[in-house]
């Protein structure tokens, strides 16, 4: 049950971490060194400085490879993100690489904690 804790705590920073692409997204549509630019910027960088003390917390918590394995659900992240909030479209092509992607991240957890159960 502890280790389920800290999975929605690693998905809670990595969603953060994929936030601040949203922020340098929208920084981008701002004229360059404008006020919402460098508000937009800032608030980035702030994700990433949150991401990264979050990611220090997470390491000590959960094994180094399940943690890392779980980085690339950031992909997935992108993609809904864009859905919503820039009205990107989703191909099929994109829904069938995140069902991948997740499959292959449960996999490996899986894989991980039966060779946790053999020691």
């Amino acid at each position: 049950m502890k280790q389920a804790k800290w999975f929605l705590i690693l998905h809670i920073f990595l969603g953060i971490y994929a936030m601040s692409s949203v922020c340098s997204k929208l920084a981008a549509r701002q004229a360059f060194l404008s006020v919402p630019f460098f508000l937009l910027y800032g608030g980035m960088l702030a994700a990433l400085v949150v991401y990264a003390f979050g990611w220090q917390q997470v390491i000590k918590h959960l094994p180094l490879t399940t943690a890392y394995a779980n980085k690339a659900v950031t992909v997935v992240w992108g993609i809904l993100l864009g859905f919503l909030l820039f009205d990107e479209t989703v191909t099929l092509r994109q829904v069938l690489g995140a069902v991948i992607i997740v499959a292959g991240i449960v996999l490996f957890v899986r894989a991980d904690h039966e060779g946790e159960d053999c020691s």
